[in-house]
């Protein structure tokens, strides 16, 4: 019996299909499925959608004002920390710690998880403050600060190190080390400039050997498959675009499409190519899967997926866009057709032309000189049938 279609799928295509003046028959026809199949998923999309309206309409007003008033309380807590944070820091141009602050606010009432959200603050830290004085060192530190933070006001373009003989002078005797700590910490340099390097961090190590060596041939379906992530602007933010490519057809066999570009991206793009790849009959035991060196293909929940899977990873170099040739080229030709065509102005627009193109016109329409002229969709099925005698 086949599986399902993934759900990102199926609520792609309805989206599609709402936003569009195509017919059903037409969608259907699109995305590779039967008018009757899409009839039946946006009556339970429909049905879904009223069930939650009336589930959120049977509430009664007592309820809703109660929650009202709650958020109003919470509003006015919040301006109230925001006021007072504004006037504790304005009483001198000093380095303050805000942990007194927040004891203040919350002897008069307002909670410490308000404060420290609006502050952006850990709670932590601040309970570990409460049940301890402050040290010594901490006291002595303090003292440190002030003298330098004194020094820097009265001559900004002196650096640390004329900032330790000042200091000095003014009673606070320190290690030039010392003072750079406290400086850096505090963002305190030369008014000169402090020169700046280039972030020279290395990338992480593969968790997979580069098993495809830039041979992006297979002999026959889900048996090599190719994976990155692309992005582009809107005037809400970046969208991500993940996609999986199966070699043998050039199909885009899954995606996913998010405003984070996180490791679920990447965990849910996989999920959905074999889905699609399960509601066709197919088993993906065995298919190796080349990513490049991206922290989304590192992750621990995309290699265990893949177990999960009984798949193989393989990854490329870094920065050797070649190692991944062939999937650079798909989002070349996304880029060209879709992204850099006009401006967007929200994420589900931009959204629902990326899968209307993927869909209907890269797998369905453009045919491909690779594949004989033919498109994705035409080449698996033509090739499908001698696969099975072959085998």
């Amino acid at each position: 019996m086949p599986k399902a279609f993934p759900k990102e799928f199926r609520a792609d295509v309805i989206r599609v299909y709402r936003e569009s003046d195509s017919s059903m028959a037409q969608v259907a026809k699109d995305f590779g499925i039967s008018p009757s199949c899409l009839k039946r998923w946006l009556a339970i999309d429909e049905h879904d959608s009223a069930s939650k309206s009336s589930g959120s309409s049977s509430g009664s007003e007592s309820a809703e004002l109660r929650e009202a008033n709650k958020r109003i309380k919470l509003l006015e807590q919040e301006n109230e920390v925001l006021r007072r944070a504004a006037a504790y820091l304005s009483q001198a141009h000093l380095p303050k710690m805000m942990y007194p602050l927040v004891r203040e606010l919350a002897s008069d009432g307002i909670p410490v998880t308000v404060t420290c959200r609006v502050l952006k603050i850990a709670r932590q830290p601040y309970y570990r403050w409460l049940a301890n004085p402050v040290t010594d060192a901490e006291l002595a530190t303090a003292y440190r600060a002030n003298a330098l933070f004194d020094a820097h006001r009265e001559d900004p373009e002196f650096g640390y190190r004329f900032l330790v003989d000042e200091a000095r002078d003014a009673g606070e005797p320190m290690a030039e080390r010392t003072a750079w700590k406290i400086c850096s910490e505090l963002g305190w340099w030369s008014a000169f400039g402090k020169k700046r390097g280039r972030n020279h961090k290395l990338p992480g190590p593969p968790v997979h050997d580069d098993l495809v060596m830039r041979d992006f041939t297979a002999e026959a379906p889900n048996t090599l498959w190719l994976s990155d992530i692309t992005e582009h602007w809107t005037r809400e933010g970046k969208l991500y675009l993940c996609a999986i490519k199966d070699v043998y057809s050039n199909r885009i066999v899954g995606y996913s499409i998010d405003s984070r570009m996180k490791s679920r991206i990447a965990v849910t793009a996989l999920d959905n190519a074999v889905a699609r790849r399960a509601a066709d009959g197919a088993d993906v035991a065995g298919c190796l899967l080349h990513t490049d060196r991206g922290s989304q293909f590192r992750s621990r929940k995309l290699v265990h997926q893949l177990n999960r899977h009984q798949m193989v990873g393989s990854m490329g170099r870094v920065g050797a866009a070649g190692d991944n040739a062939a999937m650079e080229s798909f989002f070349s030709l996304l880029q060209k057709n879709v992204l850099d065509r006009r401006v967007w102005n929200t994420r589900e627009e931009l959204r629902i032309a990326i899968v209307t193109w993927i869909e209907r016109t890269y797998h369905r329409r453009r045919r491909q000189a690779a594949l004989g002229r033919l498109t994705p969709v035409e080449y698996e099925l033509i090739m499908k049938p001698a696969a099975t005698q072959a085998a």
